[in-house]
């Protein structure tokens, strides 16, 4: 049987971003870019013929140190941005507990916020995961640089989970799927923090 392995990649730390008009795209924090630069020697291991982002900056971000290392193009895919694309703010998670209390409590229930369509949401973002797939030759091994919410509904979808938001997903964690070309679909694991520990919020 063949297999194509994703790496699911959640960005590292950003900026807290508020802006006026327009939509918010926060970069790294220097924090951050530390975060992003252990990634190429955490994915050595890995036979990587393929780099995909969330055209966020903050995945393309994290994306680049390993584009540089591996010399390979990213290609960008509406459909792996996170579910606050296109919001005039973007609060990190660590300081939405003191900026919206109600907003923080539900995600760390589990749900999406009240004001994300959910079913359009997992549509889009299982659909971005098919055209990886897609495009990915067997046996190959692809990363993905995205984000908390869409490693969730993927987990959630291979899972049956109930709950949209189940997994506490780090940053610069890695989340591995497998997926078989007879269409079966499996996960290797969740969460891989081993080259942050040391950059871990407790």
């Amino acid at each position: 049987m063949t297999w194509v392995q994703l790496l699911l990649i959640r960005h590292a730390l950003p900026e807290l971003a508020e802006v006026t008009e327009g939509f918010a795209d926060p970069s790294l924090t220097d924090a951050g870019r530390v975060q992003a630069l252990r990634l190429p020697a955490a994915l050595a291991p890995y036979r990587i013929t393929g780099l995909f982002s969330s055209p966020q900056k903050r995945a393309l971000e994290t994306a680049d140190p390993v584009a540089q290392a591996l010399d390979l193009p990213v290609t960008e895919l509406e459909g792996l941005a996170e579910y606050d694309y296109e919001q005039p703010h973007y609060i990190p998670m660590h300081e939405v507990l003191e900026r919206a209390p109600e907003t923080y409590a539900r995600i760390k229930a589990g749900w999406l916020p009240e004001s994300v369509d959910g079913d359009t949401f997992r549509a889009r973002v299982l659909g971005a995961i098919d055209d990886v797939v897609a495009a990915t030759d067997n046996n190959a091994t692809v990363a993905i640089f995205c984000h908390g919410g869409v490693i969730n509904i993927v987990l959630q979808e291979l899972l049956g989970l109930e709950r949209p938001l189940t997994f506490p997903i780090e940053y610069v964690s890695v989340t591995r799927i497998l997926v078989s070309r007879d269409g079966s679909r499996r996960v290797g694991s969740i969460n891989e923090t081993g080259h942050v520990r040391n950059m871990l919020r407790v």
